[in-house]
């Protein structure tokens, strides 16, 4: 089945015709089915290189959490690894053992109580970390209502609606009921109170999120902790804690030492990660870590005698490769803590400063300035009404940036908000040189009768 574009109908199939410099000239290429014979690897290169110069620039994507700049050492490293699946642990020992060297690391890294024999494993990106975790709150919420002779039909899941769309997919996959809690004024987060109003004896977990995608902040994993023991010294509900730290797992131990947020906790059963955002490698791979073997329930694990070897994997995937976890280990390797607390606090810093800087043109307002993940949202101050911030996003994308323009959920569908996004590569040079871009364009936005894009016309960003 081909998914149709929801904004229209596809473009016309329409087959390509090489340009003479490809010594084919007049030859009908077609896009949409395979070609009767075989082309020149140098013009078949060219052709698709040709293709990808109409994508936007990766180092000017401002939306983007994903990686977009790794030391050629690291892309050298992922080179050689391109060919080594990971799932075959016998044939590629060294690239197994770095993995598990991964998981400890992070086990460590995060406060595990076993860090030598940490529980966890890679994957493809955040999303199936995230999944992982869901299943084990689930499974381990069955067997404990079945051990007390208690229906165990009606899961539920409770998280602030600005939670990433991964956990509406375990939802919908795995028949879990979602609790979502809107945003209400200026909370555009989950809180303690809410999150504890909508548990009960049926709640698998709680899903706390270090690092909204929406505007950076980080929720308050400590107080929602705090609530739940309350919660269960009034009514021996135990709900656990799941942290989503996609992004913020990879910041806060380094920026935030003093933040209370991992498994010093004793309410946090697991904990995700995306080494493809703030553990600054390439997509795609993510970390899940449990805070123990007993948070991971043993029959989530499959034994599976595999070219030889009899190994444990508890990863949705099967297939994937190997180069991201090297190239991770390589990270590790290469920067330690003391490297990651020197990118992460300039990105900090870089978010900081140009977040200061825009709120300084004189159209926008902050609705955060970067100083938890290096993330920040800002908004057209009350009042601008001839122009959006989808304008803005427009204006800008001249210029090649993607700075990306959305509403936020229900509750704040009101709240039209531009994100910045600053990862490793980007400086502050290239900061000051989209201070610059949108100083010039806000002249000619100013001098607009009325909108020209709002969120139904505008390139629309959902991540």
């Amino acid at each position: 089945m081909t998914l149709k574009h929801p904004k229209g109908p596809a473009a016309p199939a329409r087959d390509l015709v090489p340009a003479h410099v490809f010594m084919l000239e007049g030859d009908e290429i077609p896009r949409h089915r395979l070609p009767d014979g075989e082309l020149p690897p140098d013009v078949a290169y060219q052709i698709v290189h040709d293709e990808l110069m109409l994508d936007g620039n990766a180092r000017m994507n401002l939306a983007t959490f994903v990686s977009t700049w790794m030391e050629p050492q690291a892309e050298r490293l992922m080179a050689e690894c391109f060919d080594k699946n990971m799932i075959d642990k016998d044939e590629y020992p060294q690239t197994a053992e770095l993995e598990m060297r991964c998981v400890n690391i992070l086990g460590r890294l995060w406060h595990a109580p076993d860090a030598e024999q940490a529980t966890g494993c890679s994957t493809t990106g955040s999303s199936e970390a995230a999944m992982l975790g869901g299943l084990a709150l689930k499974r381990r919420w069955q067997q404990r209502r079945a051990s007390e002779g208690k229906p165990a039909e009606t899961p539920n899941l409770v998280m602030g609606i600005n939670v990433q769309v991964c956990w509406e997919k375990f939802a919908n996959y795995w028949d879990v009921e979602m609790r979502l809690v809107p945003m209400e004024g200026d909370r555009l987060h989950l809180s303690a109170e809410e999150a504890v109003e909508l548990c009960d004896e049926n709640t698998i977990g709680v899903i706390a999120i270090l690092g909204s995608t929406f505007d950076g902040s980080y929720e308050p994993v400590a107080e929602i902790c705090a609530a739940l023991d309350d919660l269960e010294a009034r009514t021996g509900v135990d709900v656990p804690v799941h942290v989503d730290g996609a992004s913020g797992a990879f910041v806060a131990p380094f920026v935030d030492p003093e933040l209370d947020w991992d498994f010093r906790l004793p309410r946090v059963a697991s904990i995700n990660a995306s080494g493809h955002k703030y553990g600054l490698v390439y997509p795609g791979v993510g970390w899940i870590v449990w805070r123990d073997a007993e948070a991971l329930p043993e029959d989530l694990i499959f034994w599976v005698n595999y070219l030889g070897d009899n190994m444990p994997t508890f990863a949705l995937n099967f297939s994937r490769p190997g180069a991201q976890v090297v190239a991770q280990y390589y990270n590790f390797l290469r920067l330690g803590f003391g490297g990651y607390a020197k990118v992460q606090g300039y990105a900090r810093e870089v978010a900081t400063r140009l977040s200061a800087e825009i709120a300084g043109l004189g159209p926008f307002e902050l609705i955060t300035n970067g100083d938890e993940l290096p993330v920040f949202a800002f908004k057209l101050e009350d009042g601008v009404e001839n122009y959006t911030v989808f304008d803005v996003s427009s204006a800008v994308r001249e210029r090649g940036w993607l700075l990306p323009a959305y509403t936020f959920p229900k509750n704040r569908e009101d709240l039209a908000a531009l994100r910045v996004v600053v990862k490793r590569g980007f400086s502050h040079d290239m900061a000051g040189l989209l201070v610059d871009d949108l100083r010039k364009q806000l002249p000619r936005l100013e001098k607009q009768p009325q909108p020209a894009h709002d969120s139904t016309t505008a390139t629309s960003f959902h991540h």
